[in-house]
């Protein structure tokens, strides 16, 4: 059957009575088109009585470009898999899913809009005091519970298997670890940068180490990552942080969403160098950043490392000396894949407004130089910076 979007209110509110009990029979229903992603269509569905729900239909192609540019649509089962799995483990993180449709390639999920978006946060300087424990909680839970320390092997090959995700795996091994390191066409490159950029791609010892990382992104398989957890996939307040659009899901290497996830705290870190505001506030917020990216940390290895001792299933994987050797394994991948995401970020297809919010091309350019200074830093130093605080006195000796 061919794919049919909807084409109108009715249609959506049609669905949402047939496929939720939300709302009253009697209540009248509106709808919001929220879609602020490149890849799929997402409406709000409200009443008056401040019930909502949210509508997320999945393309056939990428909904910004059109048919143009097609795309399975078998990302959003992937999308429903993840968000269905992590409610096992972390159900705070997640919105509920309500229903599921593959049919009409559409997923109806509880609305977070009591959230706001981490990016945002982070660009006005918002000190979140819960969000490190949450955010290493959640990735301790999630990784372990579905690796292979967690999960009997015929198990967790089943989930290999039903998680392959190669179209959306193909856009991130091109626009993370190809385009960003080469004169690629896709590239969006601040003109005041094309020296750095020039050097970037012209380093051969930097795209020898990028290889590594992108040779492990294409052939690990260790759990079930979020494959896209970028701050603007976090939604938070005070007391709660919900996680998002994991549609780039597959089962990969453990950094490699620790490493997006610190990007995106120092991407805001070179961003609040020339944002605007106070020096010192600035500045202080900044070192709130590293702050939390310790933490996060030291929260993620303390859980992990304690499931890892209490609860692994094969005995060959329970000596102390091989859980403290992968632990180290997982902060360096770490490291790496947040050099990659920042470059990426920066002269690479898709930027992010905590830099691009920067108004002044001078200013803006001396934050992209930072932040491709810590993101060389992060790949090629990923096995010598071993503690959250030698990489802390490493990035504050660069903002010098």
């Amino acid at each position: 059957m061919s794919f049919v979007k909807f084409n109108d209110d009715n249609q959506i509110i049609n669905f949402v009575r047939d496929h939720s009990d939300l709302f009253s029979c009697h209540s009248e229903l509106a709808v919001e088109e929220i879609s602020d992603g490149n890849l799929n269509y997402v409406y709000r569905v409200s009443d008056a009585s401040g019930n909502s729900l949210i509508v997320k239909q999945a393309p056939p192609y990428i909904r910004i470009i059109g048919d143009d540019w097609p795309l399975t649509q078998d990302r959003i089962r992937i999308e429903q898999q993840s968000l269905q799995l992590t409610a096992q483990h972390c159900p705070q993180v997640v919105p509920e899913v309500y229903h599921y449709d593959s049919e009409h390639c559409v997923i109806l999920m509880q609305d977070i809009g009591d959230h706001d978006n981490l990016r945002q946060l982070l660009i006005d300087r918002t000190e979140l005091p819960l969000l490190a424990q949450q955010l290493g909680n959640y990735l301790a839970q999630m990784m372990f519970r579905s690796s292979s320390m967690a999960m009997e092997s015929t198990a967790h090959k089943a989930l290999v298997k039903t998680s392959q995700n190669p179209e959306l795996c193909k856009i991130s091994e091109e626009v993370y670890f190809w385009d960003p390191f080469c004169d690629h066409e896709r590239n969006d490159v601040n003109p005041l940068l094309k020296d750095e950029a020039q050097s970037v791609w012209n380093n051969s010892e930097l795209k020898c180490e990028v290889a590594k990382l992108k040779r492990r992104f294409m052939s690990d398989t260790e759990a079930m990552i979020h494959g896209d957890l970028h701050s603007g996939s976090v939604f938070a307040t005070t007391d709660s942080c919900k996680i998002i659009d994991p549609e780039f899901s597959f089962c990969g290497p453990i950094g490699f969403d620790i490493g997006v996830l610190f990007a995106n705290f120092l991407l805001n870190y070179a961003g609040q160098q020339n944002l605007p505001g106070d020096r010192c506030e600035r500045m202080t917020y900044q070192g709130w950043l590293l702050q939390t990216l310790s933490d996060i940390w030291q929260q993620f290895s303390t859980h992990f490392a304690s499931l890892m001792q209490t609860e692994t299933l094969d005995p060959s994987l329970s000596e102390p000396g091989y859980q403290q050797w992968y632990l180290q394994q997982i902060w360096q991948d770490s490291l790496g894949y947040a050099g990659v995401e920042m470059t990426r970020r920066t002269i690479g297809i898709a930027h992010v407004a905590d830099i691009m919010n920067i108004e002044d091309p001078e200013l803006r350019a001396d934050s992209e130089r930072l932040s491709l200074q810590i993101a060389n830093m992060l790949i090629l130093q990923r096995n010598t910076l071993s503690t959250p605080k030698q990489l802390d006195d490493a990035i504050n000796q660069l903002r010098t």
